[in-house]
């Protein structure tokens, strides 16, 4: 019956000793060694998760208590009634650029790695949700809010994060 394991192909590669057998250097190995070593959850990798996510939803949640009141003093609308209309447009601009730009942050991630890819994510966030807060033109707060959806790859690669 082992025989026609091997003809067929179905036997295991390695034996149940040189899976055991971890080799100095391999990042798989070195993986593998810290995995067989923790006992219970991993709370501290479930809280560079959590943290990172929270990162993910302020640049969505945080914008609309204030930006009716950025564009009234933006003094972009000629009406009240026509605020909720700019406002609506800097809203979007941020999921236009997620949009346009989430399959090829998704292709970099898997190409350089998941964490470069998030720390770039993070850096953006801060630096153009600080430029967002000191725009001084209604162009300025759409072109920020877009740049900040399109550099923020962190949606994707959280999903699929392996500790």
């Amino acid at each position: 019956m082992a025989a026609n394991e091997e003809e067929e192909g179905t036997s295991p590669l390695l034996s149940k000793e040189e899976e055991r057998r971890h080799h100095p250097g391999c990042p798989g190995c070195d993986h593998d060694r810290r995995k067989d070593l923790q006992t219970g959850l991993p709370y501290k990798e479930f809280s560079y998760v959590w943290m990172i996510c929270l990162t993910t939803a302020l640049p969505i949640s945080s914008l609309f208590p204030f930006l009716y009141f950025m564009i009234r003093d933006l003094h972009v609308a000629k009406r009240t009634e026509d605020i909720g209309f700019y406002a609506g447009f800097v809203g979007a601009s941020f999921m236009f650029g997620r949009c346009l730009t989430s399959t090829l942050w998704g292709i970099a991630a898997d190409r350089i790695g998941r964490k470069p890819v998030v720390v770039f994510g993070i850096l953006s966030v801060v630096i153009f949700n600080t430029l967002f807060g000191l725009s001084v033109t209604y162009w300025m707060a759409i072109a920020t809010r877009f740049l900040l959806g399109a550099l923020n790859g962190l949606l994707g690669p959280m999903k699929v994060w392996r500790t």
